[in-house]
């Protein structure tokens, strides 16, 4: 998962700067300068992998926080992460833009946000079907309020070429892991015979320890 995340990085973030540097590569085709195109290839593969990295990182954070505010919140944290996902929504929209003192028009943060929203949309209905609806919610968190956290690394330097070559690693990289979770963590049959056998283990010592107890509590009433 780490190695396939890393290349899913790698080769994205190298696609999109066929796009968003195309100038830079038309520059050195003519004349054409080989090593200069290696170079650009190295370089944006390696911002691709960078932020494949920060992907992982964020993801992993995440599954912590899922399983921590789980017991903390209950049955109300489904509702405390719409709510999240509802104010990271504006807050991809008005603060970066507040922030670059009007050099990017807002427009483009709308259809930045917008676009992350219908990924996230498509990948959380991808993996409802895949694995049942209650991950709806928890796969767009994913999708929405962990890739801008992670993409805030560079929302603040307000290059609108930086912020797509990061954007398209990121959203690509935490699609897949989300995604895959279910895969990787998926127990094959020898692992759940010996998990039920550790837990009947348990369950006995337990009656064992019961046992003893009420016998001690007879001899002293004895």
């Amino acid at each position: 998962m780490f190695l396939r995340t890393l290349f899913i990085g790698g080769v994205v973030g190298l696609l999109t700067s066929f796009i968003v540097k195309s100038s830079e590569y038309s520059a050195h085709l003519s004349p054409f300068n080989i090593m200069e195109l290696i170079g650009l290839v190295l370089f944006f593969t390696g911002f691709g992998l960078v932020f494949a990295v920060v992907s992982q990182t964020g993801f992993f954070a995440y599954l912590f926080i899922h399983l921590y505010d789980q017991c903390f919140f209950r049955s109300y944290w489904t509702t405390v992460q719409l709510l999240i996902i509802i104010f990271v929504i504006f807050d991809l929209i008005y603060f970066p833009y507040k922030g670059a003192n009007g050099e990017i028009p807002l427009i483009t943060f709308i259809l930045m946000t917008a676009y992350i929203a219908f990924v996230a949309l498509i990948v959380a209905r991808i993996k409802a079907k895949k694995t049942n609806p209650t991950a709806f919610i928890p796969t767009l968190f994913v999708m929405i309020v962990i890739t801008a956290l992670e993409w805030s690394l560079v929302l603040r330097t307000t290059d609108l070429d930086y912020m797509l070559l990061t954007l398209m690693p990121l959203l690509a990289t935490n699609a897949y892991q989300i995604l895959i979770l279910h895969e990787v963590t998926k127990m094959d049959e020898e692992q759940k015979r010996k998990l039920t056998e550790r837990r009947e283990r348990l369950v006995e010592k337990q009656r064992a320890k019961m046992k003893k107890k009420k016998s001690k509590n007879k001899n002293r009433k004895k």
